[in-house]
């Protein structure tokens, strides 16, 4: 085993997925209990951000339209395996540039799941066939549909300065126009700021007083803060020790509980990944059925460390 761990020490991070560079076993990271099935609905997106994990912008195509028969496939995948999935949850790119959006929510609310859209609630969102829709999905279907606004920060100037000048004041139109219906909503901002967790839930609580927004800035699953997704940061490995140490569980963490199906520019079909937030690493690509993805994940790049299992985030509500 010194032979081993001596070798290792000399490798770089995060590279070989059963042990750490400093030759301890790599944590790894069951599917327990699957209860989100994410669909990436294509990185095309209506602005381009300062800083997008997922690179999207008008221009960026490297995950094309996924299809309301494919995520037909997914559902119908889902109760011919048991997966006890409640909620299907839908994200790009900006999902209402999909023209096949709404119809993709609609066949996973007719199966009785709960669905989570993310939205910037701009243009793509209001344009009158999308509004018409899904406005009739809130009607029939509103207490199991619920819509995620990208608000990267409670104030117009640091939110624009992240998407765009006028970005702020276009989102808070398509939340008007939300709020208006009965939608249901909740938020994702950001924390590039510097400023405590109190302070920016203090700017939102703001925000929605001001406007009539029913959301609730002190509760996480309905204003969550996403840390920084820096790949060049210097983060720790995750060894099998840790979650004594940390006092946590492999259940914790997204990859136990959840996938996402995407579909790659030139593929001839979607592909299960073991996390929403490394769409273009292939080592989490797990296979292109959900029977494939049931194999265990090894957490194996900084993302895993610093969001999931330091920073406990969840990319469900």
């Amino acid at each position: 085993m010194k032979d081993v761990a001596e070798s290792a020490a000399n490798t770089v991070k995060f590279q070989d997925p059963r042990i750490t560079a400093t030759g301890e076993p790599r944590a790894r990271v069951a599917l327990t209990q699957p209860r989100t099935l994410w669909f990436n609905t294509g990185t095309l997106c209506n602005i381009t951000c300062a800083n997008c994990y997922i690179e999207s912008s008008p221009a960026n195509d490297r995950l094309v339209y996924i299809t309301c028969a494919e995520v037909i496939d997914y559902l119908d995948q889902i109760e011919t395996r048991g997966w006890p999935v409640q909620e299907i949850a839908f994200t790009g790119g900006e999902p209402f540039m999909n023209p096949e959006m709404v119809a993709m929510a609609g066949a996973a609310l007719a199966r009785g799941h709960e669905v989570l859209i993310l939205t910037n609630a701009m243009r793509p969102m209001m344009r009158k066939s999308v509004q018409s829709g899904l406005a009739a999905l809130i009607a029939d279907h509103g207490d199991r549909l619920t819509l995620r606004i990208s608000l990267d920060h409670w104030s117009e100037e640091l939110h624009d300065r992240e998407r765009g000048k006028g970005a702020f004041g276009r989102t808070l139109e398509g939340m008007l126009w939300l709020r208006s219906i009965g939608a249901r909503m909740t938020v994702a901002g950001r924390t590039l700021w510097d400023e405590s967790d109190a302070q920016a839930r203090g700017g939102y609580a703001a925000l929605y007083a001001r406007h009539g927004f029913d959301i609730d800035a002190n509760d996480p699953g309905q204003t969550v803060l996403f840390p920084e997704m820096d790949e060049e940061a210097e983060t720790p490995e995750i060894t099998t020790a840790c979650w004594d140490i940390l006092g946590k569980s492999p259940r914790d963490v997204m990859c136990a509980s959840s996938r996402m199906v995407v579909k790659r520019r030139g593929a001839d079909r979607p592909a299960v990944l073991a996390c929403t937030l490394l769409p273009y690493a292939p080592e989490f690509e797990l296979g292109a059925t959900l029977a494939e993805a049931e194999r265990d994940v090894a957490l194996n790049h900084p993302h895993c460390a610093k969001f999931c299992v330091l920073g406990g985030a969840s990319c469900s509500g």
